[in-house]
């Protein structure tokens, strides 16, 4: 369902978005330095899941509507910066004795996973980005639909994320293992975590008018 004769000129693409950085890198990077592959590994799949719901909202044509609306936008800023800004106050005011030596690595896992699923769903960059680049690379040329070439496309796009993002996990998580090591990078690692909530929380409001 795809025309193989834009394929290059799509992967090219899809290629040069996964290496520049953005607030999803910053995020599954982060986690993975600061808590190992696991974690990163199910922020990765958070991001992924987030991926395919834009996916389908795209190819649905529900995406496209709401890009439409400006108040429907705003609120999408509003409470997108308003839920990571939370959690990175969690993260901050956390105390000392809330990220013990041996921290629950199955529940980390399935906060980051929901934290990493949210933040993209609740980022009208991200609701914008596929309402507008996926129909880029939708052709007349064979019989598949509009909407069918477009989930397929958003399927390859998410594909290729998903494993980019999986090698940045090993390459932060190996990085970051010896610093996890450190009693005093594992007392304050929530409190790393937390200045990447508010940064990417600032990040996310600032574009409230653009």
């Amino acid at each position: 369902m795809i025309d193989f004769a834009i394929l290059p000129v799509y992967l090219t693409a899809v290629i040069a978005l996964l290496l520049l950085p953005g607030p999803d890198m910053l995020l599954i990077a982060s986690s993975s330095m600061s808590y190992g592959k696991r974690v990163g590994l199910f922020a990765s799949l958070g991001n992924a899941t987030s991926g395919m719901i834009l996916t389908l909202l795209a190819a649905m044509g529900v995406s496209a509507l709401i890009a439409m609306s400006p108040l429907a936008l705003k609120a999408l800023h509003l409470l997108g910066g308003a839920y990571l800004l939370k959690m990175g106050w969690d993260c901050l005011t956390s105390m000392p004795a809330q990220a013990p030596e041996n921290y629950d690595a199955k529940a980390m896992a399935a906060t980051y996973y929901q934290r990493a699923l949210m933040s993209n769903l609740l980022n009208p960059k991200a609701l914008v980005f596929f309402v507008m680049f996926l129909p880029q690379f939708v052709s007349a040329n064979i019989s598949a639909s509009s909407g069918e070439q477009m989930l397929a496309l958003g399927l390859l796009l998410n594909l290729l994320g998903l494993l980019f993002n999986l090698g940045l996990v090993v390459l932060a998580g190996t990085l970051g293992k010896r610093f996890l090591e450190s009693d005093t990078v594992r007392l304050y690692q929530h409190k790393l975590m937390g200045l990447v909530f508010v940064f990417l929380s600032l990040w996310m409001l600032s574009n409230f008018n653009s």
